[in-house]
C-alpha cells in the first residue's frame, strides 16, 4: 500500500492507494481525486488522518472508492456524481450536498442539512442526523439508522427519506413528492404533510433501500408520509400554512 504526498503522484494499477493529510494538503487531496475519471487505473483510496477536514471529497467525477479514516467538517463529499465515499466518523454541516448519483456511508453522525439539495444517489447515515436533512431534496435517496431533527425533509420535491429511528418537529413541512418512511414516532408534522396508506409498490422501493443501506428492518414497521398537496397553489383558505 502506497501513501501519496502530492496531487500528481503516480497512481496504482491495483491495491489502494493512500493518502496522509498529516503531510498532504487538503486542496492537493480534492485535486488528486477530481482528477480520476473513467478511464483511470486507481480506484480505490484512502484518506488517513483527516483531522475534521472541511470539503473533503468534493465534486468528484469517476466511479471510485474513497474511504475516510476518520470524522470530517462541513461539505464533505458535496455534488458527488459516480463515487463511492465512505467515512469511518461523523461529518459536519452540509454532508453530500447537491449530490448527483453515487453513494455516500457515514458510520457516525451527520450535523445539519445532511443530503441538501440532493439530485440522485444513496446517503447512509448509520448514527443519527441533525436538522433539515434532506431539505430541498429533489431526487437523493436517503437512509438514516437513527433519528432525524427538526424540519427534515423541508420543501423535499422528490426522492426518499428513511428514518429507523424517530423524527424531530415539523417533518415534511411544505412537502412536495417526496416520500418519508419513518420506522419511530415523529414528533409533528409539517405544513401540508400527512400520513399516507403504505401500498405494496411502497413496500417495495423501501425493501430496496434498506437492503441497499444495509439496515436490519422490515418494510412493515414503517409508516408513509408525503404531501396533502394542498399548498401547490396559493389558495386564500390556507394563507395561514404558507
Amino acid at each position: 500500500m502506497k501513501t501519496a504526498e502530492l496531487a500528481d503522484a503516480e497512481p496504482e494499477t491495483s491495491g489502494v492507494q493512500t493518502i496522509d493529510m498529516a503531510r498532504t494538503e487538503l486542496r492537493q487531496v480534492n485535486a488528486t481525486l477530481q482528477a480520476q475519471n473513467a478511464a483511470a487505473n486507481q480506484r480505490k483510496w484512502t484518506i488517513e488522518n483527516p483531522r475534521g477536514s472541511h470539503a473533503m471529497a468534493v465534486g468528484l467525477d469517476a466511479p471510485i472508492e474513497v474511504t475516510v479514516k476518520g470524522s470530517t467538517g462541513y461539505y464533505c463529499a458535496g455534488m458527488n456524481k459516480q463515487a463511492t465515499v465512505h467515512v469511518e466518523g461523523s461529518a459536519g454541516p452540509g454532508l453530500a450536498e447537491n449530490m448527483m448519483s453515487g453513494t455516500v456511508i457515514v458510520e457516525g453522525d451527520a450535523s445539519q442539512y445532511a443530503g441538501a439539495t440532493g439530485h440522485g444517489g444513496l446517503l447512509v447515515i448509520k448514527g443519527n442526523a441533525s436538522s433539515r436533512c434532506g431539505i430541498s431534496m429533489k431526487g437523493i435517496d436517503i437512509v438514516v439508522h437513527g433519528n432525524v431533527g427538526h424540519m427534515s425533509a423541508f420543501m423535499a420535491q422528490k426522492g426518499n427519506l428513511v428514518v429507523l429511528g424517530d423524527a424531530g418537529d415539523a417533518l415534511g413541512d411544505s412537502l412536495y413528492e417526496a416520500r418519508l418512511f419513518v420506522r419511530g414516532s415523529v414528533k409533528s408534522l409539517g405544513a401540508d404533510c400527512i400520513e399516507k396508506e403504505m401500498r405494496p409498490e411502497h413496500l417495495e422501493i423501501l425493501k430496496s433501500l434498506l437492503e441497499r443501506a444495509g439496515a436490519a428492518a422490515r418494510p412493515e414497521e414503517f409508516r408513509r408520509y408525503g404531501s396533502a398537496r394542498k399548498l401547490y397553489n396559493f389558495h386564500v383558505d390556507h394563507a395561514g400554512e404558507y
